[in-house]
């Protein structure tokens, strides 16, 4: 059992990951903006603002823990390599640091393993090139010191909690019965892992020897098409999907986003795809993914305990549908 500091740990993996940490006996404090945790007094809080790099220096200076998972990315302000690396140098005697990146550090890279090069820093998207220029700065902290870093790449991350609009987005739709709208052909592939499995993942990274200065695509082996995933979130909820294939052009023409809403394929859904082998974590740490839809039924049993007072808006699909002559 360790003392291990969660950057980030009261939303969706922080939560998957501190829930298995505190399962296992370990002394856990979180590092975060909020004042108050879902974990009450079974955690020790910090609250700090990871970005502001003086504060964040002046909270870890002189801490004893031996291990750190930095997940946390500020969606609205960027998370840069400085800020990351002023957490990594504060704390001394450090057993790991496990540092959660994403595929999306492979720029656009089509079919890649952890060798493949990660984005240059010309990337036009500030999440990549923060990903990317993060996971180089902790690589040379290890190549002149031998920080003790991994780094793990997952794709698309789903299950109970998701503060996406993403398995919801679906059920949403085929439990009102409504046609769901399939970008292009629908074969646009699509690669997932289970939140509690990334925790999973992340705790394994800490326990091999391997795992020091290497980096692991964390991930369902197998990708799924984006009608695969549809048919799949449809035998989960026990409903037979009418799917209305439109191409992107027009969804995009018609005023469909994939940033904001209206989303015409849940948010940030519809991406040019990165496929990644996950060979290297299979043989290194010994992690395995749960089955795709038994992951998926999880997040549906937490879909359906919410209280969902929100009224649902589908007036940018009937638009859309009306205008293409459909229902």
């Amino acid at each position: 059992m360790a003392h291990s500091l969660v950057i980030g740990g009261t939303l969706f993996i922080g939560r998957a990951l501190v829930r298995r940490l505190l399962d296992r006996g370990d002394q856990v404090t979180i590092l975060h903006r909020a004042k108050t945790t879902p974990f009450g007094d079974r955690v020790r809080s910090i609250q700090c603002d990871r970005n502001d790099v003086a504060a964040v220096v002046n909270v870890l200076t002189g801490s004893d823990f031996e291990v750190i998972y930095d997940n946390v990315y500020d969606w609205q302000r960027g998370t840069t390599a400085e800020q990351v690396i002023a957490a990594a140098q504060s704390c001394k005697n450090l057993r790991r640091y496990v540092f959660t990146s994403s595929v999306a550090a492979y720029g656009d890279a089509r079919e890649v393993d952890e060798d493949a090069p990660l984005a240059p820093l010309s990337h036009p998207d500030s999440y990549v090139r923060n990903k990317a220029g993060s996971e180089r700065a902790l690589f040379r902290l290890h190549a002149e010191n031998g920080f003790p870093v991994a780094t793990l790449r997952p794709p698309y991350i789903y299950g109970p909690e998701n503060p996406f609009y993403r398995e919801s987005f679906f059920w949403d739709r085929l439990l009102a019965f409504r046609p769901i709208i399939i970008p292009g052909d629908g074969s646009r592939l699509m690669q997932f892992i289970h939140a509690d499995d990334f925790a999973k993942a992340a705790i394994l990274a800490t326990e091999s020897d391997k795992a020091v200065g290497h980096s692991y695509n964390i991930a369902h082996p197998v990708a799924v098409t984006q009608e695969e995933l549809v048919h799949a979130l449809a035998r989960v909820a026990g409903v037979e999907p009418r799917l209305v294939f439109i191409n992107r052009e027009t969804l995009i023409e018609k005023g469909g986003k994939v940033f904001e809403p209206p989303y015409y394929f849940a948010q940030y859904f519809d991406m040019p795809p990165i496929l990644q082998k996950t060979e290297r974590a299979r043989s290194e740490l010994g992690f395995e993914a749960r089955d795709f839809e038994e992951g998926l039924t999880d997040s549906f049993f937490w879909y359906r305990r919410q209280d969902r007072k929100q009224a649902l808006d589908f007036s940018w699909e009937n638009d859309l549908l009306a205008s293409l002559g459909g229902s």
